[in-house]
């Protein structure tokens, strides 16, 4: 447990749905400005804890993902800020490169960029490299045997304010799956609107913790009390955890979140309906079994009541399966 933490922080950093969220009542939103003054305090803590702990935060933005800010020196830091005596230089210097570096991204954005799909895979898929790079490093500058997952406790933390992107489910997939061989946590605190499916699965797959915030001028202490502990930690404090997990799909075909699809048997793509031809790996299917499928579709997709989670069916060769595809 006395193992330093290194914690990536994804920050979603959609105009569109920020502008919906300071503007929204019931329950009450929170604007950009006052959420990353909360969010530098847990960062400051997050380098407090231990000498040794590590930070980089990624910005998912508009099209694109970026680095914001790292202590192993990848992002140049700003120290043209004057000093003051009765501040933390390391605290102020980290405030100062992430809104600097917060500042330049957002002023470059246009007006036709803010409508594209933010870059969270991105930001997930750089965070993962991140730390399989410096856990690697670490891993063979150590004379001993312990292994890179060993010497540092890895976990990304996701900040999302954006619904569900249905044409992003296999790169999320795909991320889980390596977040999981790399034994990173990946934790999920949603900010904003409805719970994000596959956002969900992420949190519940590599054991993080899912938080979905109900009042926004209390969002520091969220953050401190589910997401400031190390996962080591956590094994002795109590933590939120997911009472319903949504395990829905998205069809290959139309990229359609579904409840109930057809998995081809030789490469698991999902469809929404029975199709003579895989489009992934070109798999014909036989005309009897397309009818017999076709017969067991259900007349209408029952409506799940809120609070209760979906059981997604999907139809293999006439034979149930989960919808959710499995590693090889």
């Amino acid at each position: 447990m006395d193992r330093p933490s290194h914690l990536s922080v994804v920050l979603d950093l959609s105009p569109i749905q920020w502008a919906l969220c300071a503007q929204a009542t019931n329950p009450p939103g929170i604007s950009l400005q006052m959420f990353l003054s909360q969010l530098l305090s847990f960062l400051n803590a997050h380098i407090a804890c231990k000498d040794e702990n590590t930070l980089a935060v990624f910005g998912a933005l508009p099209g694109q993902s970026a680095l914001l800010y790292s202590t192993t020196g990848e992002v140049a830091a700003s120290d043209n800020e004057p000093t003051d005596a009765n501040t933390y230089r390391p605290f102020k210097t980290l405030d100062a490169t992430i809104m600097n570096a917060l500042a330049e991204r957002l002023e470059s954005l246009s007006d036709e960029m803010e409508e594209t799909p933010i870059g969270i895979v991105g930001c997930l898929t750089k965070a993962l490299c991140y730390i399989n790079k410096n856990t690697t490093a670490s891993s063979t500058s150590e004379s001993g045997r312990e292994s890179s997952t060993n010497s540092v406790d890895p976990r990304i933390l996701v900040l999302s304010v954006s619904p569900d992107q249905s044409s992003t489910y296999i790169p999320i997939m795909n991320a889980i799956f390596s977040a999981q061989k790399l034994k990173v946590t990946i934790d999920i605190c949603k900010l904003f609107g409805a719970e994000n499916v596959f956002l969900q699965q992420a949190a519940h797959l590599t054991g993080g913790a899912y938080v979905q915030v109900e009042k926004t001028d209390a969002l520091l202490q969220y953050m401190m009390m589910s997401f400031l502990p190390p996962p080591a930690i956590r094994q002795l404090i109590s933590v939120p955890t997911q009472d319903r997990v949504d395990f829905r799909a998205a069809c290959f075909c139309h990229k359609r979140i579904v409840e109930i699809g057809f998995v081809c048997s030789v490469c698991l793509s999902i469809f929404c309906q029975p199709v003579p031809v895989c489009s992934t790996c070109r798999t014909k299917f036989p005309i009897k079994t397309l009818q017999r499928l076709n017969a067991s579709r259900p007349l209408a997709a029952p409506s799940s009541s809120p609070g209760t989670p979906a059981r997604p069916l999907a139809q293999r060769n006439g034979t149930a399966a989960p919808a959710t595809p499995r590693p090889g």
